[in-house]
């Protein structure tokens, strides 16, 4: 029976740690060697502050609980990892002694959840369904523009055939305000083109925007480049990824920042959505900057929406809408000093030609 749930927990996807009343790991299972990144032969025996320095200031709930016998839940906790942070909730149980066990000393049994993950899908689902419903209304709105603003323009340049030399400029002022609007209204719809895929090399995408940026800010910036070389081509089409990186690059320049980071990862079984791809690529652009304003922050995408005094608000709208037809997104994280935009593609997708 011992081995019977011995099994169990070892199966489980759950992670279970057993610390003894000294808080020194016992035991953990194939979930927890997972989620701590180390072998149960690393663990056993080292101290949880040293493997979680997060859970330090809990000691004294701990304690409370080997005494009390009464279980405790926390939620979102910080775990930091070579290289990576995670989110955990945790339910701590107590092991008491008693007559049908050969243990003679309590324990705590720690039962943790990775839940970011979870967070991110459902946040990712959030971003999704709002692009594309922003997408549709925004469509809507530039085509019931067009009809009106085209007559508008026509009738100027009707009008003006009848006018004088000295009071046609009013009218040429109607025109060219009148293809300024068209202008605006057909980047809101976003790009009208049929995509061409074609096999892209995402180093070309970046050092191409990279080109593009020195040539328009000079030495202004530090770029640096952070790439994985062994990141194959796919399909996809360049002059539009291109379009995109670019826009994200120059949100970076107006942040204002003064170094800016072009990097390139390669992330394996990763969901898109409530898609999971093999190969996902990942496009990060890291600045310096203050960070997005805390206003701004789940109406970035949104069309019209900028915190910069010369900005249209369309840039990171349209890079998102180009993403969604990759079969991917955009997504960013921020804080003082380090806002970071990723650029997410699968690197085998079906094209949604209608975004």
């Amino acid at each position: 029976m011992a081995r019977y749930l011995e099994s169990i927990v070892e199966n489980l996807t759950t992670a279970v740690v057993v610390v003894d009343a000294d808080l020194r790991l016992e035991a953990v299972n194939p979930a927890g060697e997972m989620l701590f990144e180390l072998s149960a032969k690393q663990m056993v025996g080292q101290p949880l502050e040293r493997l979680w320095p997060q859970t330090v200031p809990l000691a004294g709930l701990f304690s409370d609980t080997l005494q009390s016998a009464h279980s405790f839940t926390r939620r979102g906790l910080p775990l930091s990892l070579p290289g990576r942070e995670a989110l955990i909730d945790m339910t701590v149980t107590a092991i008491l002694p008693h007559a049908e066990s050969s243990r003679q000393d309590p324990a705590l049994l720690f039962e943790l959840t990775q839940v970011d993950r979870l967070r991110r899908l459902a946040h990712e689902e959030e971003i999704v369904d709002r692009h594309l419903a922003q997408r549709a209304v925004v469509r809507g709105l530039a085509h019931e523009i067009k009809n009106p603003l085209g007559g508008l323009r026509g009738a100027a340049q009707l009008l003006e055939r009848k006018l004088s030399e000295s009071e046609r400029e009013y009218t040429r002022i109607i025109i060219r305000e009148a293809d300024r609007l068209q202008g605006l209204v057909d980047r809101l719809a976003g790009p009208t083109r049929p995509y061409l895929p074609v096999q892209v090399n995402i180093h070309q995408v970046l050092e191409h925007v990279r080109s593009l940026i020195l040539a328009e800010v000079g030495e202004d910036f530090v770029l640096r480049r952070d790439y994985d070389p062994s990141i194959p081509e796919f399909a996809g089409d360049p002059d539009q990824l291109v379009q995109a990186v670019l826009n994200l690059v120059r949100n970076a320049v107006q942040a204002p920042s003064r170094v800016i980071t072009l990097r390139s990862r390669i992330e394996r079984q990763f969901t898109i959505g409530q898609r999971r791809h093999k190969l996902v690529l990942r496009a990060e652009v890291e600045d310096d900057g203050p960070g997005v304003p805390e206003a701004l922050r789940d109406t970035l995408f949104y069309p019209m929406v900028t915190g910069h005094a010369a900005g249209t608000g369309l840039g990171l709208s349209i890079a998102q809408d180009i993403a969604r037809r990759h079969g991917g997104l955009i997504e960013y994280v921020s804080r003082p000093a380090r806002t970071i935009f990723t650029l997410l593609v699968p690197l085998r997708q079906d094209y949604d030609p209608t975004g």
